[in-house]
């Protein structure tokens, strides 16, 4: 009896380890939806979109690419688990676009990772300021930037921060335009900053300077998980390997939402 009993115990251990084991493997993977501009900045999406699906392919989750938040509305963006906003402007959204956008942001069902153009923030080619994505970014407008493209050094901030895993203290981020604003958005409540750049380790010579200069931050206000890369110009990026592991970072802690 206690042979058989041991028997049992064992079968019973072997099959609830089975059943674990096919639970985990069959976990559904991230889905991304990623937004694009398909003419606006050419070069470097060219070189970004099949990186973020080869990125997928490696390591475990779906990419979705679209030149237009056109089809983007409720039970649209219900279907993925982050959202890249891949220097596309604040503007150009309807306001079913914005309302679901907003919504998916505030509750916490998507996560979010914008780049480069999502802070083109003031009122650019007749579009009015999206009030709530203004707020969203920190409460920056776009003022000025540096048109030769250059060199900066990156230095992440002394707090740790899920995104900045795995990052050395600073890297150099090659042939960007490094954004100004009216202020910085580390003053504005519910941001995070992660990292700025050295404005004195710029590889030209300019007077658009802003002294303390976020480049990376998050808005601890907002339900959803997100991120916001001011640089993302330059092509090269996607070779680096620090940049690689800022997007990875970047996408599997976004992606744990509610």
């Amino acid at each position: 009896m206690k042979t058989l009993r041991h028997i049992f115990l064992y079968i019973v251990t072997v099959a609830f380890c089975v059943i674990l084991s096919v639970a985990c493997t069959d976990k559904k993977p991230l889905s991304i939806l990623v937004l694009y501009e398909g003419a606006g900045h050419k070069e470097f999406c060219d070189a970004t979109v099949p990186w973020l699906e080869k990125l997928g392919e490696e390591n475990g989750f779906t990419t979705t690419m679209i030149k237009a938040p056109d089809c983007i509305n409720d039970a649209y963006l219900s279907d993925f688990d982050v959202f890249i906003q891949l220097d596309y402007p604040p503007y150009r959204w309807s306001d079913e676009n914005k309302a679901a956008f907003e919504k998916a942001i505030d509750n916490g069902t998507i996560g979010y990772i914008g780049m480069h153009h999502a802070t083109l923030l003031g009122e650019f080619d007749g579009f009015p300021m999206w009030e709530w994505f203004w707020d969203f970014m920190g409460g920056v407008r776009f003022k000025d930037y540096i048109p030769e493209l250059s060199d900066g050094m990156l230095v992440t901030e002394n707090t740790p921060h899920p995104v900045l895993t795995g990052i050395e203290k600073g890297f150099v981020i090659p042939d960007d335009e490094w954004y100004t604003y009216d202020v910085s958005p580390r003053v504005h409540e519910g941001i995070k900053v992660l990292a700025t750049v050295d404005e004195g380790s710029y590889s030209v010579d300019t007077q658009v300077k802003m002294g303390d200069h976020p480049v990376i931050w998050t808005n601890t206000a907002k339900k959803a998980r997100n991120v916001y890369f001011q640089f993302g110009h330059s092509p090269k990026l996607v070779d680096m390997p620090e940049y690689n592991k800022l997007m990875l970072n970047s996408i599997f802690w976004a992606g744990q939402h509610n």
